[in-house]
């Protein structure tokens, strides 16, 4: 009981704190997906996996959007889920009027969706939030259709790389001498790590950590992408402070398949 208790507490703290960033959310640099290098770059990497025809897709943690504004893009019939209804309400705004869209306020962990109803489902930066990632990849396996895929793209948000812990110092520095960017997750920085410090994933989000998990879950041929093209199209319309931020951290694309 304790834990299930705790876990609640923890789910608590998570929706309430990306619902208090709903309304500014875009303004942060690595949320928002302008049009230009970024979003073709974002583009490209879904059709790598997913295929050029149209599928049926779940997207998980929709936040306010933007990777619902890419699957819209490829032709998708998309299931918008998350259960902030702060950020659901801005996706909403932004997508009023969409076809092939449906918004649906739920547990990205226990969507309770039926069983093998989408040809695929989708998220961005919400595998290292998973209080019970086991389980949460035995609901998603439930509620794919055989051959369906899980394509998410994540990073390891515990540990920056070398050229990471440089690239930090010389942000500090900029924020020194212009001042911090008040969008950025550093803003509520206690408490994002204050969540990070209760989470599974919070010591660090690594492909050798998630593949067993997926493989017990049922999960099979795993191909593992990199988020490097994406990086590059983010330098390229980026300023200094952000041209760093690309470099922080080890991310990474996994694309895996429910056998048929």
């Amino acid at each position: 009981m304790h834990g299930t208790l705790s876990n609640d507490h923890l789910k608590e703290d998570i929706r309430d704190y990306w619902s208090r960033r709903s309304q500014t959310f875009d303004l942060a640099f690595g949320h928002r997906i302008p049009e230009g290098p970024e979003f073709d770059a974002w583009v490209a990497a879904i059709r790598a996996h997913l295929g050029p025809e149209p599928r049926r897709v779940l997207e998980l943690a929709c936040g306010t959007g933007e990777v619902t504004r890419l699957l819209l893009s490829l032709g998708h019939e998309v299931t918008a889920l998350d259960f902030s209804e702060a950020m659901l309400s801005v996706a909403r705004r932004k997508h009023a009027g969409a076809k092939g869209l449906r918004f649906l306020l739920a547990d990205a962990e226990n969507p309770m969706e039926p069983d093998e109803s989408y040809d695929a489902i989708v998220c961005r930066h919400l595998v290292w939030t998973l209080t019970t990632p086991g389980q949460a990849f035995a609901e998603w396996y439930r509620m794919l259709k055989p051959g369906g895929m899980l394509l998410f793209f994540d990073g390891d948000w515990a540990a920056p790389t070398w050229l990471g812990r440089l690239a930090s110092r010389a942000i500090a520095m900029l924020d020194r001498l212009i001042g911090t960017d008040p969008h950025y997750d550093g803003a509520m920085s206690e408490r994002h790590s204050s969540i990070m410090q209760r989470l599974p994933f919070g010591d660090g989000l690594t492909v050798e950590r998630v593949v067993p998990l997926l493989e017990a879950a049922g999960f099979r041929d795993m191909m593992i992408g990199s988020h490097a093209p994406i990086a590059r199209a983010q330098r390229r319309t980026a300023d200094l402070r952000n041209t760093l931020r690309t470099l922080l951290y080890r991310r990474f694309i996994l694309c895996c398949r429910k056998p048929v």
